[in-house]
């Protein structure tokens, strides 16, 4: 999908005292109005002119802000965007070899655009979640087995 573009706000690029102001002021006003699904924003201009953004934006707006006051970068992407095996490969912190192993063993699914592969942003977070899971469940276990030999 060609029309998918990814913003990238680069770490250190938002004053980190600033966006800790606001977030903490979102945050203060979301507290206050825990039903209002329906978020004004107004400026100077006055309450006529007022900006309306539903709740999750607001909250999706107090997330970055967060990461930015901790001198972090954030990436927004949208869940339907499709990432080339390059991208996704980074994006697990794989080589693309070993990427490719997992979308020919049907591990994750793809298709092909051409001779490329693209593979969903949803499809590749979800075997994120799924091989997260299998190593907590893993780590759980071993645990377990810790404690049971006394180790």
């Amino acid at each position: 999908m060609s029309d998918v573009q990814v913003k990238r706000i680069e770490p250190g690029a938002i004053d980190a005292e600033m966006a800790a102001r606001a977030m903490e002021r979102i945050k203060s006003y979301l507290m206050q109005h825990p039903d209002e699904q329906e978020i004004r924003v107004v400026g100077e201009i006055g309450a006529e002119d007022a900006l309306v953004l539903p709740r999750e934006v607001v909250m999706l707006l107090t997330f970055i802000l967060s990461q930015a006051a901790a001198g972090r970068g954030v990436s927004v992407m949208p869940s339907h965007a499709e990432l080339s095996t390059q991208q996704a490969a980074d994006m697990l912190n794989v080589s693309r070899p070993y990427l490719i192993g997992l979308l020919e063993s049907g591990a994750i699914p793809y298709r092909l655009v051409g001779r490329h592969r693209r593979i969903r942003w949803d499809d590749l977070m979800e075997y994120k979640r799924k091989t997260e899971a299998k190593s907590r469940a893993a780590a759980d276990e071993l645990a377990a087995l810790g404690q049971e030999l006394g180790i």
